[in-house]
């Protein structure tokens, strides 16, 4: 849960601690579409648990929250982190909105990569000296979860990423043997862990798609 407020913090230390964290005097959103309703929450590890009348709980940590919401994180569902959180793993943008997980892939994605699509993005990899060690979605995801991230974060393939990597920027249909590259790139990157396929179709390469290729693409994310 994320608390949006400096608040005032002390330490418990007279008597064994029964929780790691007791946040007191809140107003609790759920996120469910209930009104707030006011009640203490304790925290032990990264695990809620216990919510209700907890003024006498004892805790490593005490939060005074009084006259503050604590709400569960905010979902971006039009990330664009996917780069970024190589560069600088902190995400001190979204988590000071609130924001604890993120949805990216619009059009484009973090993968699949070859020379084709890493090609367009050499200027800006050479200014901020990142590499790419893998060109697959797994490969992806294990870089971010040995260097750490503090978001939960999905991803759809971008289907115009996927037309990158084949066709390039040309304003044309794929040939038959392209479809099937398209296809198979697509379905590599659900088996990675992909949500599904997203669409930019205003930015080209996106915008030379047409509705046919569209559907072949979805018709393999659907598997």
């Amino acid at each position: 849960m994320i608390i949006f407020f400096p608040a005032k913090v002390w330490t418990q230390t007279s008597a064994p601690s029964q929780y790691d964290t007791v946040i007191l005097h809140d107003h609790i959103i759920d996120g469910a579409g209930n009104p707030w309703y006011s009640a203490d929450i304790a925290i032990s590890g990264d695990r809620i648990t216990a919510i209700g009348d907890l003024l006498d709980a004892r805790a490593k940590r005490v939060i005074d929250a009084t006259g503050r919401i604590v709400s569960p994180g905010f979902i971006n569902m039009l990330g664009q982190s996917g780069a970024s959180l190589l560069l600088d793993n902190r995400a001190l943008s979204e988590l000071a909105q609130g924001i604890t997980s993120e949805i990216t892939g619009e059009g484009t994605s973090m993968a699949p990569q070859n020379e084709k699509t890493l090609a367009a993005l050499k200027p800006l990899l050479g200014q901020y000296h990142l590499t790419f060690d893998s060109t697959t979605l797994d490969g992806y995801f294990r870089r971010l979860e040995k260097q750490g991230a503090p978001l939960n974060l999905g991803t759809y393939v971008g289907a115009e990423q996927v037309r990158r990597a084949v066709i390039g920027f040309d304003d044309r249909a794929p040939t038959e043997e392209e479809l099937q590259q398209m296809k198979s790139l697509v379905a590599q990157t659900m088996r990675d862990g992909a949500l599904g396929v997203s669409t930019s179709l205003i930015y080209p390469p996106g915008s030379y798609a047409k509705t046919a290729e569209l559907i072949e693409l979805a018709k393999v994310a659907s598997q």
